[in-house]
């Protein structure tokens, strides 16, 4: 029996939070819920929630392997006794190490020319690989968000063999040469080498019927419908994570992730800062230093009103509160920048008040530059 040194110090039952008698399909259950909400991508740049990852994904590795599972139980009964003290096969020390996976194994397979752990594609859950798309949102779309169908073309289940790789009417068969394992030993005295299973390719079946329509991959490339709820406030550029909605996995895997990267159109009117809509108000002359009442469009449609106050300078900003993009989170407001309109066409009468208002200037708005 080659049993890992961790399986001495590790409980994997209590990392996958099942009792020691858990089926195999309550583990692989309990696996899957804990491998998405631990997975890299879910926690981008979260050491721990990658440590936690890998651990999970270790507990797995030999839990969701019967034959693993049966010596793991062993070992764990026996404890120390189990690793071969002085038993034939043994080394220094008594212990007899099964290499594979990260680090040691790794390097010894470099060494010797042999492939470590699964990372050739052994047998086990594998998660299907995201999907990126790009969707064209109006500016009124983005900010109050909706539910829309995405037209995509890319890898999903077979309709055919609906994922098997067999043939309808046919099922794969467990692989003879590793019985399903993926991976096959290769015992070399004080080390225990894996590789991939060369007669399935790691996979842990045999497809003798291969299906027409995915040629034995349960996977084919064509066109499909996606339903995606996008949420209001998305900004220009935003990439939304649609969980479960990319490739299909592998042996029993989960789906890979939807990402959709959201393109918005600028509007007619309105910008946007953040959770905030910005507009740019034209007054008159009259309306900026008399103050007074002026209408302002809204997103929603109707206007508002804004109270100007004597005096009030071009370029100036006044907020009208609640008036901006509101989010689950959220409600922003609707900034207004004011802008005087200078005419350029002037009519008698209106150059006439013009002139008599110059007359009746008697502070220069450039005194303090003058020397």
């Amino acid at each position: 029996m080659a049993a890992q040194r961790e399986w001495f110090e590790k409980d994997y039952y209590k990392i996958l939070g099942v009792p020691d008698s858990a089926t195999p399909k309550e583990i692989t259950k309990a696996y899957r819920k804990l491998a998405r909400d631990s997975h890299p991508d879910t926690h981008p740049g979260d050491a721990a929630a990658e440590d936690r990852f890998k651990e999970v994904s270790a507990a797995y590795d030999v839990l969701g392997d019967e034959t693993k599972r049966k010596e793991y139980d062993e070992v764990r009964r026996l404890g120390p006794a189990a690793a071969g003290f002085g038993g034939p096969g043994g080394g220094p020390g008594g212990f007899n190490f099964n290499v594979s996976g990260d680090g040691l194994g790794d390097l010894l397979g470099s060494m010797f020319g042999r492939a470590g752990g699964r990372r050739g594609g052994g047998v086990g859950p594998q998660r299907g690989a995201d999907v990126e798309a790009t969707l064209t949102l109006s500016f009124v779309d983005a900010a109050k968000g909706l539910t829309t169908t995405l037209h995509l073309t890319a890898d999903a289940q077979c309709t055919t063999c609906t994922g098997t790789g067999a043939r309808p009417g046919t099922q794969p068969r467990v692989c003879s040469q590793c019985g399903g394992r993926g991976v096959v030993d290769d015992n070399q005295g004080f080390f225990s080498f894996q590789s991939p299973c060369r007669g399935c390719g790691g996979a842990g079946v045999m497809i003798d019927s291969p299906c027409g329509t995915c040629r034995g991959t349960g996977v084919e490339h064509r066109p499909r419908e996606v339903q995606a709820r996008i949420p209001a406030g998305v900004a220009d550029g935003q990439k939304i994570r649609l969980r479960g909605r990319g490739a299909p996995g592998r042996h029993g895997g989960p789906h890979g992730d939807l990402i959709v990267e959201c393109r918005v159109q600028p509007h007619a009117l309105f910008g946007r800062d953040g959770d905030n809509l910005t507009v740019r108000l034209p007054v008159t002359f009259a309306e900026a230093a008399l103050g007074g009442s002026v209408d302002v469009p809204t997103l929603d449609g109707p206007r508002v009103t804004l109270r100007l106050k004597p005096g009030t300078a071009s370029g100036s900003r006044h907020r009208v509160k609640g008036k901006g993009i509101e989010t689950a989170k959220h409600t922003g407001d609707l900034i207004v920048t004011v802008d005087v309109h200078v005419p350029t066409d002037l009519t008698p009468e209106q150059r006439a008040a013009v002139e008599a208002y110059a007359a009746a200037t008697t502070v220069s708005p450039r005194k303090d530059l003058e020397g």
